[in-house]
């Protein structure tokens, strides 16, 4: 397999998941593809079990029989949190291309200056907020499992 240049990709999967020195922001990156791949997942599987709701009401009682469960029940709160990173995110990905938080543009001269840490702040901010909305979601989440 090449790369875009040309060269053999050595590093393969590795070189798709593993951030090395590159920073939060390959960390983030591959933190984004890994949960929209989760989301779609669990939209396709979510597809399945409600469309036994079209075989009637006991065939819809026995696939909410098979997806009741401590398992499933976990599974929801891991769709929470890659939904609350994934969405936080993807408006730090749009904010990035409209042109905030990138900075003033420059001459390019080299040394090259990258607009990593004129981003970083906004990085950290998602972080924040996709945590306090887990924290309100795990709450939530914690207050009906007692019930």
């Amino acid at each position: 397999m090449l790369d875009n240049k040309g060269h053999p990709n050595r590093l393969g999967v590795w070189g798709w998941l593993g951030g090395g020195t590159w920073g939060l922001e390959r960390y983030l990156y591959t933190l984004h593809r890994l949960t929209g791949l989760g989301l779609l997942l669990y939209f396709l599987l979510h597809i399945v079990v409600t469309s036994a709701r079209a075989f009637g009401p006991e065939a819809w009682a026995a696939s909410m029989g098979r997806v009741s469960g401590g398992v499933f029940v976990l599974g929801e709160f891991l769709v929470f949190a890659a939904f609350a990173f994934h969405a936080s995110n993807g408006v730090r990905l749009i904010l990035v291309e409209l042109g905030f938080a990138i900075g003033n543009p420059i001459e390019p001269i080299y040394p090259y200056r990258t607009s990593v840490h004129e981003q970083r702040p906004l990085a950290l901010g998602i972080l924040v907020l996709a945590g306090l909305v887990l924290a309100a979601g795990g709450y939530n989440f914690l207050a009906h499992l007692s019930h």
